[in-house]
């Protein structure tokens, strides 16, 4: 439980997803606004992700994935290379989705790339409802 039921909803998404078992729960400044909640968010889940996966020995390095959502159509490519770099491309046109701002969405996974040691490109195929992208 973060404070912020949209993100709240996509940690959710993510760990249904990916078969991970998380229990956030986070405190944070939410009277000034979701930047440090959103952003300390991707940060603790990926030093979880780094602690979990441990030395990166046996592992493939590249991975990638598309999921559909109706209309759109997102793509995800990951490599464990230890140098943190993302590229997010999401076309969103919202300026929030519920009660989290729509520049926080990208920040989140820059916060838990940088964190986790990945190089990680995200990007929207198409879609045109941003709940959806």
């Amino acid at each position: 439980h973060t404070g912020v039921g949209f993100l709240d909803h996509m940690i959710h998404a993510l760990a249904k997803h990916s078969g991970w078992s998380l229990i956030v729960e986070c405190i944070g400044d939410l009277h000034i606004d979701d930047h440090h909640t959103t952003e300390d968010c991707g940060i603790a889940l990926g030093d979880a992700f780094k602690q979990a996966l441990g030395q990166v020995r046996g592992v493939k390095r590249f991975g990638f994935g598309f999921a559909p959502l109706d209309e759109a159509l997102s793509r995800a490519v990951v490599d464990l290379s230890n140098r943190p770099y993302s590229v997010i491309e999401l076309g969103l046109k919202r300026e929030k989705i519920g009660d989290l701002s729509c520049e926080m969405i990208p920040h989140f996974l820059e916060s838990f790339t940088e964190a986790a040691r990945l190089t990680v490109h995200v990007d929207c195929l198409r879609g045109f409802n941003d709940h959806h992208r």
